[in-house]
């Protein structure tokens, strides 16, 4: 069981990276399918997400492609909700309940991210409303630290669709936004002792994240367009959110 979900974590970490997710969705759906219990499942999962974005956050900086401006004006409520959403106090089944329904999301995002996106113009700058996009940013944190997702793969499109910013800074403002709300929801889990860390199941997943993730993050746009793999990564994400919405 663990050598193939060490494949499947390193081949999700590698596509997600490379868009500047961190691909928590995709290893929440897996955990799922395999039967993992769903508190470590919510654990190993943002821990992975801070091991892929971590690098990737580094390398958007420093390639400029992070206002840091923008990502704080996202993160300042996203942060603090994400704490919350993680230390509340959830059943096994509305666990599960809000998983499908948030996994379900995250597919008819991807969706729209790999066949209906376009290319478009960025808004001048100081028409961005802040305060909008902060909300937003709570809303989706909030929701990341309740399942164990990261966020991007909502705020990417969100961002995009507003055209926010470039697509590159849309990705590094992703890549950091996950990056805190992920290290949040771990904080959020550790504070009522909740948080699970096993090494030998853990361990060699997040191996597999970290290499998958660092090749990833160092391989342009140009060079890695895996877009059949993004969409087979949709396929099994939305399996998995209908098939815990039907239970």
């Amino acid at each position: 069981m663990i050598l193939e979900l060490c494949i499947f974590f390193f081949f999700v970490a590698l596509v997600y990276s490379s868009a500047g997710f961190g691909g928590g969705s995709s290893y929440l759906a897996l955990m799922a399918l395999w039967g993992i219990d769903f508190q470590l499942m919510k654990s190993t999962a943002l821990l992975c997400n801070v091991a892929v974005v971590a690098g990737g956050v580094y390398h958007f900086y420093k390639n400029g492609h992070l206002p840091l401006k923008k990502a704080w004006q996202l993160s300042l409520v996203s942060v603090p909700l994400a704490f919350v959403g993680s230390y509340l106090p959830l059943k096994q089944q509305t666990f599960f309940l809000l998983l499908g329904v948030a996994l379900t999301l995250a597919a008819v995002f991807m969706c729209y991210r790999l066949f209906f996106e376009k290319s478009y113009t960025v808004k001048e700058a100081g028409s961005e409303h802040p305060v909008r996009y902060g909300i937003i940013g709570g809303a989706i944190g909030l929701l990341s630290g309740m399942t164990g997702i990261g966020g991007g793969i909502y705020l990417a499109p969100v961002l995009r669709l507003g055209k926010y910013d470039t697509a590159k800074n849309i990705a590094g403002l992703s890549s950091c936004f996950i990056l805190v709300n992920s290290l949040s929801g771990l904080l959020g889990q550790a504070a009522k002792r909740e948080i699970i860390f096993q090494p030998a199941f853990a361990g060699p997943l997040l191996l597999s994240v970290i290499i998958g993730g660092q090749l990833g993050a160092r391989l342009s746009a140009a060079v890695l367009k895996p877009r059949w793999v993004e969409a087979a990564t949709a396929v099994l994400i939305l399996y998995a959110g209908v098939r815990m919405l039907a239970r």
